[in-house]
């Protein structure tokens, strides 16, 4: 080795190696973390993409895990600067005709939610609230899931996955059913109203959760009524939430080189020993090595072939990628908010923190997320938007306003550079034509400059691939004990003192910190180390 010398080695500081480092180097251990870019946190940045003082979370913008992430309390990360707001009216859909919008409430207002969707249904709102009541009642059996390594199949369960499923469908005294089939049909089973159907349809995407595949049901159920709803924002932009993070890592100890791209994981006996940089550098790892880059690359790359069995090489070259979980985003600096023909029935849709435009039905949805699917820029250009500055006034120049929006979107490789370059381009005055449509002061004229990021922009230079934010599709055969696959479900390699702890491994993306937090229980448990919080904590995991 060249180079110097650590216990552990961290590949990528995303949320989910920061996570893993800061445990690590709690632990006793001397960690460093090498990141191919100048800035850490992965998808959790903000931008001034469009004008000077308009911040734009261009990826990571809702923090639905914060009040149970175990980060957020073992390394005070309050104390380091987040900041943390809970906007009342969380969810919202309205309408081009002006009809009365539905909007869904946080949990301590669930009763609004409740007097909105009655609008349409009494039926539907008692059973959205009952429901939500159920799921906020179960909390903890959800974090028990998300913050633990998968179960794993035995003779007496060998499909855990599945028992899981049921489990919550139990538990929200649902019928079992439902875990088989799709996020559309446990949607149209629970709900009768189209309003709500094409708000909870949109939600759903969101969430990675494609809306026609069987055996999703389970799935969608904890997107809509564990983690939906329960969103906050963070004050001055979501890179706060990253800048703390680094800080709890610099506080602990943890040693940062950054612009140094990990090039090759160096094996030898059959163990990691180190890595290799792209200027030639070599880093001995004394203990473990962990990746938080792309699984493939992780595996076929930096491991190489030659080092892997042929069967770790074939299911790292079948582990699927998109389309569920690609997103494309739009931002723009405004003269004023949006102002809604809905909200002529209801003024709150003007200040719902999440809210959905472009479609009047279901099957707009549908047909929109068909598109993506099939490898098709959407025709139809609907959106989930935030105007931010509406609750925090550091996202805008006093008296603006700024807009951040995902578009779900087909895969990075479906398209070439060329067309993505065209779609940057165009789609956001396909997506000013029609949202016009819905608030019409959403024109030209109130936007003082935009911006579109592709998928290809976030394989580019978050390296999300093919802009797929859980960098693995989320699908039955993915999930769980199968996450990445069946092997290395349990965040160790085949590869001895290599470990994985990125968006790819369960529970999967968004920002839970979960990953790295499981992977770190794993590591704790092989190497015998001694921090625990688990343990000592209230919280029970």
């Amino acid at each position: 080795m060249t180079g110097k010398s650590y216990d552990a080695i961290v590949i990528g500081g995303g949320h989910m190696g920061l996570t893993l480092a800061a445990y690590l180097q709690r632990a006793g251990l001397q960690v460093a973390i090498f990141e191919r870019r100048f800035e850490e946190g992965g998808p959790v940045f903000t931008s001034e993409c469009t004008a000077p003082g308009f911040l734009h979370n261009l990826h990571a913008q809702y923090m639905e895990f914060m009040e149970w992430m175990p980060f957020y309390y073992d390394f005070e990360l309050e104390k380091l600067g987040v900041r943390l707001l809970y906007p009342e009216a969380q969810s919202g859909i309205c309408f081009s005709d002006g009809r009365p919008p539905v909007i869904l409430y946080n949990t301590q207002n669930l009763e609004l939610s409740r007097k909105s969707i009655s609008t349409y249904s009494k039926h539907d709102a008692d059973t959205y609230v009952e429901i939500r009541r159920k799921a906020m009642e179960n909390e903890g059996a959800f974090c028990q899931y998300m913050y633990n390594p998968p179960p794993q199949p035995t003779p007496q369960d060998p499909d855990p996955d599945n028992t899981m499923g049921l489990l919550f469908m139990d538990t929200l005294n649902l019928p079992r059913h439902y875990a088989k089939g799709s996020a559309r049909t446990l949607i149209d089973s629970l709900f009768e109203t189209p309003e709500l159907r094409a708000l909870l349809y949109r939600m759903s995407v969101e969430w990675g959760t494609p809306l026609e595949m069987v055996g999703m049901g389970g799935v969608a159920l904890m997107s809509l009524f564990f983690l939906s709803v329960n969103w906050r924002l963070c004050v001055g932009g979501t890179h706060s939430l990253a800048h703390a993070m680094v800080m709890a890592c610099v506080r602990e100890g943890v040693h940062f080189f950054e612009n140094s791209e990990v090039k090759k994981i160096l094996v030898k006996g059959g163990r990691a020993v180190g890595v290799r940089l792209a200027d030639g550098t070599e880093v001995e790892a004394r203990r473990l090595v962990a990746s938080n880059a792309d699984l493939k690359q992780t595996l076929l790359d930096m491991v190489g072939e030659e080092n892997l069995s042929p069967l770790w090489a074939k299911r790292a070259r079948d582990f699927r990628v998109g389309p569920s979980c690609v997103l494309a985003s739009t931002a723009m600096a405004l003269h004023e908010a949006p102002i809604y023909k809905s909200a002529r029935h209801d003024e709150t849709i003007n200040r719902t923190f999440y809210t959905v435009v472009g479609y009047d039905e279901p099957a707009e949805v549908l047909e929109y997320c068909r598109d993506a699917e099939g490898g098709r820029i959407p025709r139809i250009p609907g959106a989930g938007i935030w105007v931010n500055s509406l609750w925090d006034p550091t996202y805008a120049p006093p008296g603006k306003h700024s807009l951040t929006g995902w578009f779900f979107f087909p895969k990075a490789s479906t398209q070439s550079r060329q067309k993505w370059e065209e779609v940057r381009a165009t789609y956001n005055e396909r997506f000013l034509a029609r949202f016009g449509r819905w608030a019409p002061n959403m024109t030209r004229a109130n936007v003082i400059a935009d911006y579109f990021y592709t998928p290809l922009d976030q394989q580019d230079e978050m390296r999300l691939m093919e802009g797929d934010f859980c960098n693995g599709a989320i699908r039955p055969d993915q999930m769980g004990a199968n996450r990445p696959f069946p092997e290395a479900s349990m965040y160790r390699t085949e590869i001895e003192g290599l470990y994985l702890c990125g968006p790819y491994m369960h529970p999967g993306g968004g920002v839970s910190c979960g990953p790295g937090y499981c992977a770190y229980k794993v590591i704790a448990a092989d190497h015998g180390l001694p921090y625990k919080p688990w343990e000592t904590v209230s919280r029970g995991y």
